[in-house]
């Protein structure tokens, strides 16, 4: 929204806020939940089965919720570019699902004998947060011509919903095999 009413630079230091808070999350599950993990078996089967659970509860809202996409930009405030990366990061750090998400899933693509746990955990969080910074900035930067053709066709709400879905419930397998 914010590069649709204010511009890219505006889009992309929200991006960089987001992304930036994904530092702490990595390094909450490097240093201090890798420990726990690794030490109890149950904790790291207690996470999985609850963000599986969360994960199809997700997928479960998306499903009954409304597919029409609502693209009013008229009500979005002009922030500073440092309040965006500041609001960014604090959404990205403050929600509980990113939390979940590299707590359940990050443990099970640990890769190596010879490197240290905290090594490949900054490795795969370094590779989630350069993947997530080339599709968020991709939306931030293609937000006008997304929106354009997001209003033309009224039934993209209904795939994007159903891709959430697919989604969702694709992650929450994963996570329970």
């Amino acid at each position: 929204m914010q590069s649709m009413s204010h511009g890219k630079k505006f889009g992309l230091a929200t991006v960089s806020g987001l992304i930036s808070g994904c530092l702490v999350h990595t390094t909450l599950v490097a240093f201090g939940v890798s420990v726990l993990i690794k030490e109890n078996e149950y904790i790291y089967l207690i996470i999985k089965l609850f963000g599986a659970t969360y994960l199809l509860y997700l997928a479960y809202k998306v499903f009954k919720s409304d597919s029409e996409l609502s693209l009013n930009s008229n009500h979005v405030k002009k922030k500073t570019l440092s309040q965006l990366f500041k609001q960014g990061f604090l959404m990205n750090v403050l929600n509980p699902k990113v939390s979940l998400f590299f707590l359940a899933l990050f443990p099970g693509f640990l890769f190596s004998n010879s490197l240290s746990q905290v090594t490949q955990f900054y490795v795969l969080g370094l590779l989630f947060m350069a993947v997530s910074f080339i599709i968020f900035s991709s939306i931030a930067l293609l937000a006008g011509t997304i929106s354009s053709y997001m209003k033309k066709h009224h039934q993209v709400g209904l795939f994007f919903k159903w891709l959430q879905i697919i989604v969702f419930v694709g992650i929450a397998v994963f996570i329970l095999l």
